[in-house]
C-alpha cells in the first residue's frame, strides 16, 4: 500500500511539472509596454527579480539586458 501511495505522489509531481511547463511558455517577442511593465514591477521590489522572471517565464539575463 505504501508503494501505491508513493507512485501516486510521484504522478502528482509529474503532472505539476507538466502544468508548469504549459503555463510557462516564453514569448518570442515582448511589446514595449510589456517590457516596461516587467521592468517597473522589478523596480517596485514587491517580489525578487528571480521570482518576477519565473512568473514572466523569462531568464534573469533577459530582464537585466
Amino acid at each position: 500500500m505504501m508503494r501505491h501511495r508513493h507512485k501516486t505522489e510521484r504522478h502528482q509531481f509529474a503532472s505539476d511539472r507538466t502544468i508548469k511547463d504549459i503555463r510557462c511558455q516564453p514569448k518570442n517577442h515582448y511589446s514595449a509596454l510589456e517590457k516596461i511593465r516587467i521592468v517597473l514591477a522589478g523596480l517596485r521590489g514587491e517580489d525578487s527579480i528571480a521570482e518576477l522572471c519565473r512568473q514572466e517565464c523569462i531568464a534573469q539575463g533577459m530582464y537585466y539586458s
